[in-house]
């Protein structure tokens, strides 16, 4: 008898301390908006600059200055598959994800993916701060750090209809 009670002690422990590591790891790593909002075709209407001047901000995604992404088109799909078409007809595919983000918020990330290239052995990508997505449009931001201060890009999407 006096055996048991340790045992049942014991048992307790491991039950409290598993029940406790799963409520925490839900609340650790938060849903980001449905993937379902960003499927589809957009267009980048708008580029702007939050605690930025415009000039700060020479080239995006490792491609091309911000401004040449003002009228790009971006089809996702649900897959995660994608692409984007700059308006001078230079075009790239991404593999694309949501996700709960951290202390910025909500997170959109993707990888430029080269033909016959493997989306897991990407190592690099970008990340963009989710502001709004209205399902109709939504706005995505870069963080950019320059010098002593920290501002954004932000990039205004359009859902073609």
């Amino acid at each position: 008898m006096k055996r048991i009670i340790p045992v049942l002690f014991a048992v307790v422990v491991v039950v409290v301390a598993f029940s406790g590591c799963a409520s925490m790891r839900g609340a650790e790593a938060p849903a980001g908006p449905p993937k379902d909002l960003f499927v589809g075709k957009w267009t980048i209407s708008d580029i702007s600059y939050a605690n930025l001047v415009e000039g700060a901000v020479q080239t995006v995604f490792d491609q091309a200055p911000p401004k040449d992404f003002i009228g790009s088109t971006w089809d996702l799909t649900n897959s995660g598959n994608g692409s984007y078409t700059l308006t001078n007809g230079i075009s790239q595919n991404i593999y694309w994800s949501v996700n709960g983000g951290d202390a910025l918020g909500a997170i959109f990330q993707f990888k430029k993916i080269n033909q016959g290239q493997n989306p897991k052995d990407v190592k690099n990508g970008y990340q963009l701060v989710i502001s709004k997505n209205m399902g109709t449009y939504m706005i995505l931001k870069t963080l950019v750090f320059t010098g002593n201060k920290n501002g954004y890009v932000v990039y205004t999407f359009n859902k073609a209809k």
